[in-house]
């Protein structure tokens, strides 16, 4: 635990970095808009994956521990082919997991936040689950453990197959000739996002593209076809929180509305997207037909907010990166508290990207919250031993977020609520 977190205190701001010089080439090069909200909503999933990872709130059904003392037939020797090994035994697994996550409607809530951005950059890498909270495919590292090849090893080389996986996010590199056959590439990859009717369910490698090529699940990107990135029920929202449950939100609905017992258990494990008739008919979801012509999810939001929001994430940011830095020190419960904390930042300041009125409340609650923890500890996680001014920063933090919160949803979107109504109600008459 205290090991990865040390390793995200490094990763993290170098991935800011490369994110903000792709958005700012795209910018200021290829001339194409700053889609602040959209960045700053991929960014904030990968602060509640990351928490949950160092937390480590999910399990696993059969262990990788269990497996290799169990059914390993042979030692692997200490060498470079044990890294070697695990590194293509990791991608032969993510292969399969991912495949599996496209194509079961279960599975498929796990994924859908990677694919909810309706942009391909950088960014949009970082959008990864929270959802899963019990692994049922650590079976997939089954040739490695048959090998023998040490968990610790595993334990090692999985962030750098994770992060391997960061920079093929992107529009702005094209084919890469020879590699094409070998790696995943960006090409690769925005077919693997894209929801044309020809690039659906492809791609789905991770790192080295021969699985699908070898599993006939592969498809080029075509010249005459550009990617539209997303999923078909877009989500409509840039509350990272929500989008993680939001298809398991409607298999729940789907499963107690319909009339059939057959369909309530089956509809868990139908391909993706499967719904009851009876269901379907009667209550519908919007589902994109045409992925050439429907508008992208981008609700109007003043420079001033957007800037309040950066506010609101580099607060953030600097929060996570305490808490990694002092694991050990804060010790348990206290990481949890912590952990659910920032959970509570994210979901408040996002439901605010949205313009839903009831941000202020989530904002309220989350200030209080943060006020009470003050209060009672007389210190913010043991950091007056570090930094003595900083409770006093971060108490001011919590008054100030509130009133600027207060200020947005009363004279920015309740006005522009009312102003709507009006609107309604002159067509309507």
């Amino acid at each position: 635990m205290e090991t990865y977190g040390k390793i995200l205190n490094i990763a993290m701001p170098v991935f800011l970095v490369l994110v903000l010089l792709e958005k700012l080439y795209g910018w200021a090069i290829r001339k194409e808009s700053f889609k602040t909200m959209d960045m700053l909503s991929s960014m904030s999933s990968g602060f509640t994956n990351i928490i949950k990872d160092v937390l480590g709130l999910s399990v696993s059904i059969i262990t990788y521990d269990y497996m290799v003392k169990h059914w390993a037939i042979y030692k692997v020797e200490s060498t470079i082919w044990v890294y070697i090994i695990a590194f293509v035994a990791l991608d032969f697994s993510g292969y399969w997991i991912h495949r599996l996550s496209h194509q079961i409607n279960f599975f498929w809530n796990k994924h859908a936040i990677h694919h909810s951005s309706e942009e391909f950059n950088l960014a949009c890498a970082l959008r990864q689950s929270i959802s899963s909270f019990v692994n049922l495919f650590t079976v997939f590292l089954l040739p490695a453990a048959l090998l023998g090849v040490d968990s610790k090893v595993i334990a090692i080389v999985a962030p750098l197959h994770l992060f391997a996986q960061f920079w093929y996010h992107t529009v702005y590199i094209g084919k890469l000739g020879f590699l094409e056959k070998i790696i995943v590439t960006p090409s690769h990859h925005r077919v693997h996002h894209a929801i044309n009717p020809e690039y659906l369910d492809k791609n789905h490698a991770q790192i080295f593209i021969i699985w699908d090529k070898l599993f006939g699940t592969f498809q080029e990107e075509l010249p005459d076809i550009p990617p539209v990135y997303g999923i078909t029920r877009p989500v409509s929202t840039w509350n990272p929180i929500k989008i993680n449950f939001q298809h398991l939100w409607l298999l729940m609905q789907d499963a107690y509305h319909t009339t059939s017992w057959r369909d309530k258990l089956r509809i868990w494990f139908m391909p993706t997207g499967w719904r009851p008739a009876d269901v379907s008919e009667k209550y519908p979801v919007f589902k994109i037909e045409d992925p050439y012509h429907f508008e992208k999810y981008a609700p109007k939001s003043s420079l001033l907010m957007q800037t309040w929001i950066w506010v609101q994430f580099i607060f953030t940011f600097a929060l996570i990166s305490y808490f990694f830095a002092n694991l050990s020190a804060i010790g348990s419960p206290g990481i949890f508290i912590y952990g659910g904390f920032v959970f509570l930042i994210v979901f408040s300041y996002s439901e605010l990207m949205d313009r839903n009125p009831y941000a202020l409340l989530y904002e309220t609650l989350k200030n209080l919250a943060g006020l009470f923890i003050i209060y009672y500890t007389g210190n913010w996680f043991g950091i007056s031993t570090q930094i003595p001014w900083a409770v006093y920063a971060i108490s001011a933090y919590f008054i100030l977020s509130t009133l600027v919160t207060a200020y947005f949803v009363f004279y920015d979107i309740r006005k522009d609520l009312a102003v709507a109504k009006v609107t309604m109600q002159k067509v309507a008459h």
